[in-house]
């Protein structure tokens, strides 16, 4: 897609901002040029940061139009304040700590204009060591749940690529996939208003998921550009108040999403199938956690943490509400 001087911005990139204050100007300083061309304009929506973040985008960054809330709003109603005030055609939404590599936004746009059908638009995300970071995700159902449970997805290293599983999915090839992580997305304008943006009731985590399986629900497909990169820190202010706990906070937060759009039954077959596959590699690592501690004991550890999440699955409604 070539742009030269549009009447207007396609797109309205909202950028969501906590306590990251140099991570947000290097996502802002990777935009100032999709900017300068007319392709983007650039909102900040700043969830009551305390180290100054608002304060140097007003002062560094005077062409991206700040909006200040009083109270953290967390990610999806922030990010639908600025879908409420904008109209493009393209709306992008963006953590703080993520840095566009040239041509990344342009090369979302292509593949999202030559597939009419792509609600959301995904890039490949490179972690800080260079690698790729595993950024699609197979929807939580019942059937998938088995299959990775039972390791029937070794049968076949396509069916896994497929799943978009762990080891298996091929990051270089193009294609429609489940869902896709929320660090920067492109979301079709008219994609985004038939599924009503992002839930408000989701605040902090999961809330991309709800948004894929919306999506999907009513239509619409994310496809996974991964010549359009994009360089993720990953979670840097999620961690400042989960630490490592972060992923067994999202999966408590997925489960909660699970009870609210899938229902109980599924989302309790869901947690027992993941409890006894989890608990199952547990105690086969038990063994080797004794023989050899200085190696197994920290991932027997955090499997036997991981194992015991599980059993929200099962918790009553209003425990897992504390979650959404």
């Amino acid at each position: 897609m070539t742009v030269e001087g549009p009447l207007r911005p396609v797109v309205a990139v909202a950028v969501v901002s906590w306590n990251t204050r140099e991570l947000l100007a290097g996502c802002l300083r990777s935009l100032k040029h999709d900017v300068d061309r007319g392709l983007a304009e650039v909102h900040v929506i700043d969830n009551a940061s305390s180290d100054g973040s608002a304060a140097m985008v007003r002062e560094e960054f005077p062409w991206v139009r700040l909006t200040e809330s009083p109270e953290n709003l967390g990610f999806g109603r922030a990010v639908n304040v600025i879908a409420g005030v904008t109209d493009t055609p393209w709306l992008a939404i963006s953590n703080a700590d993520v840095a566009l590599r040239p041509g990344a936004l342009e090369g979302l746009l292509a593949a999202g204009e030559a597939d009419p059908g792509a609600g959301i638009v995904a890039p490949r995300l490179i972690l800080p060591d260079g690698s790729t970071q595993h950024s699609v995700f197979a929807f939580p159902t019942v059937p998938f749940t088995a299959v990775l449970n039972s390791g029937l997805f070794h049968l076949s290293r396509d069916w896994s690529d497929r799943l978009a599983l762990r080891g298996f999915w091929d990051s270089n090839r193009p294609r429609r996939v489940p869902w896709a992580v929320g660090a920067f997305l492109l979301a079709r304008r008219s994609a985004w208003d038939a599924v009503g943006g992002f839930d408000p009731h989701q605040w902090m985590s999961a809330e991309d998921l709800d948004l894929g399986w919306r999506m999907r629900e009513a239509g619409w497909f994310t496809r996974y550009v991964p010549s359009a990169v994009v360089n993720h820190h990953h979670s840097a202010a999620t961690a400042q108040v989960w630490g490592d706990e972060l992923p067994i906070h999202w999966q408590r937060c997925a489960y909660a999403w699970m009870l609210r759009r899938r229902g109980r039954p599924r989302t309790a077959a869901v947690g027992v199938m993941n409890f006894l596959g989890s608990g199952l590699r547990y105690l086969a690592l038990w063994p080797l956690a004794l023989a050899r501690p200085e190696r197994f004991r920290e991932k027997w550890r955090r499997l036997g943490a991981w194992t015991l999440v599980h059993a929200y699955a099962l918790a009553p409604r209003h425990t897992l509400e504390r979650y959404v």
